[in-house]
């Protein structure tokens, strides 16, 4: 007869650690911490959720600005004709910036 030790020993280690563990999860003492646990991860769900929603309600305003932005800065790359223009593209991206944070 050939046993399976490996088999064997991790059905003994299951039902010594379900036993186990069935004691340890119908104290009062556990339950009331499993119940705290469950509760911070609801709330925690719903912070999640509430973040998400308002990411998805704002989106198009926020991809509307990022288009704005990149127009301006387009705008302004191409009436820089001159070899030295970074000055004023820079300048230019400051006045862009300072306009989308005042709206």
């Amino acid at each position: 007869m050939n046993l399976d030790w490996k088999k064997i020993a991790t059905f003994a280690g299951g039902v010594l650690f379900g036993t186990a563990g069935i004691r340890i999860l119908s104290s009062k003492d556990a339950k009331k911490f499993y119940t705290n646990c469950t509760a911070a991860v609801l709330r925690a769900r719903e912070c999640v959720m509430t973040t998400a929603t308002t990411v998805q309600e704002n989106a198009n305003d926020i991809l509307a600005e990022a288009k704005a932005i990149n127009e301006a800065r387009a705008a302004a790359e191409e009436a820089c004709e001159e070899p030295d223009c970074s000055e004023s593209a820079e300048f230019s991206e400051e006045e862009t910036a300072g306009e989308e944070a005042s709206k």
